[in-house]
């Protein structure tokens, strides 16, 4: 076992601040959207690289902003160790997930005076809210751009000779040529690698959904609101919805794909349709190219990402909830999915899950959905034990005891 030094055990500790210093930036090419400068505003080439490379790999502008991030965290821990990224070891990779284990997290600091105390469970929701620190998913997809950075430099030649982020063997074993038909195997998980819980749907009940709906002001966020929890799309999805992508007949809207990428139809219901002919008649229709969700104050703008989640936060601050916006996708799949009238396999083309197994996290059953039958149980008096009548009594009494 090497032997930490001092600066590092600081940093582990989260003792130590990292140096704010370094950005990233928006690129000018289409094979480099996004980039990293450090404090001298100089481009980091090796970064720039690897972002390269993954473009040309088809990732998403999306996914390079994602990564570019997580490598300016890492290069920050390096500078701040005063370590070259071609003379790193395991230990700053220790250092980097020490550090997000517990320093703060600067997104989620921005907190009221007397709000409830981060990572405690909402009693409305039941889903717990933000932690203080850096989310187990957030180390996890750290650690998976820092491996795959440094593996594709030592496929150059490049940087250490060993990675830095430990392999994870067993993994690599339990995975490889698998059937999609057999049960995926158990695995220990990856040294550093973080403990993630399995992800449970965070669907609303009626209830909740109709007091979340009843907080929408204007005819805009309710038909917003009203397309999302029919559709099941997701938030970017639907948003760059344009007036050419309504099909009104069919009761669908074409939104462009995540994943792929691809141009495909998700429902609409009759009343989101409504909703959205009412928003459109009030707001006008708007010109080619552009998105139907826009602003209502000042000059018309596409709706972003970050508007629409705010149409959210405002409600649920009046419900003092913790409702999100990819909450109404996991409504509307629980929704489908439960539906005896739709069969699984249509509910994940519905969803366009590139896996079934996913669809199926929608078909648990929550204890709140056995109310009713929870209660008809406890009203029913309790059944006296009985043995079948071919077994005599004294056999019974001899292997159960009298009390049987």
């Amino acid at each position: 076992m090497y032997e930490t030094p001092s600066l590092h055990r600081d940093l582990i500790d989260g003792w130590l601040r990292l140096p704010r210093v370094g950005a990233v930036v928006v690129g000018t090419t289409p094979s480099l959207p996004w980039f990293v400068v450090d404090a001298a505003d100089r481009e980091v080439e090796p970064i720039s690289r690897y972002l390269r490379d993954r473009m040309l790999g088809d990732a998403s502008p999306e996914t390079c902003r994602s990564y570019a991030y997580d490598l300016l965290r890492w290069f920050r821990v390096l500078w701040a160790l005063d370590v070259g990224w071609e003379q790193v070891t395991e230990a700053e990779a220790v250092a980097l997930v020490g550090w997000l284990r517990h320093a703060r997290n600067p997104q989620r600091q921005r907190r009221r005076p007397g709000s409830p105390q981060a990572g405690s469970v909402n009693p409305k929701t039941g889903k717990p809210r933000l932690r203080a620190g850096y989310a187990p998913a957030t180390i996890a997809h750290n650690l998976t751009v820092v491996h795959g950075f440094y593996a594709f430099h030592m496929h150059f030649g490049r940087g250490p000779v060993l990675n830095p982020v430990p392999e994870n063997h067993a993994r690599r074993a339990a995975l490889s040529h698998r059937s999609p038909l057999e049960t995926r195997a158990e695995h220990r998980r990856g040294r550093l690698r973080p403990k993630q819980a399995a992800r449970q749907p965070r669907a609303m009940s009626d209830q909740q959904w109709q007091e979340l709906f009843s907080q929408m002001r204007c005819t805009r966020d309710r038909a917003l609101l009203s397309c999302y929890v029919s559709s099941g799309a997701r938030a970017s999805e639907l948003l760059g919805v344009q007036l050419g992508d309504i099909d009104w007949t069919k009761g669908q809207l074409w939104v462009i794909t995540k994943g792929t990428r691809a141009r495909q139809p998700v429902p609409a219901s009759p009343e989101a349709l409504t909703h959205l002919a009412t928003y459109l008649d009030e707001a006008g229709l708007p010109t080619d190219g552009v998105s139907v969700w826009r602003t209502r104050r000042g000059k018309p703008r596409p709706l972003t990402y970050w508007a629409a989640r705010r149409i959210i936060q405002r409600a649920v601050e009046k419900l003092d909830s913790n409702w999100t916006l990819h909450d109404l996708r996991h409504t509307a799949a629980t929704r489908m999915a439960r539906d005896p009238a739709l069969t699984l396999v249509e509910v994940q083309t519905i969803l366009r899950h590139a896996h079934i197994s996913t669809t199926e996290l929608y078909t648990v059953v929550g204890l709140d959905d056995l109310v009713d039958k929870l209660a008809a149980h406890y009203s029913r008096p309790v059944q006296p034990t009985s043995w079948p009548t071919q077994y005599a009594a004294d056999d019974i009494e001899a292997v159960f005891g009298g009390g049987q």
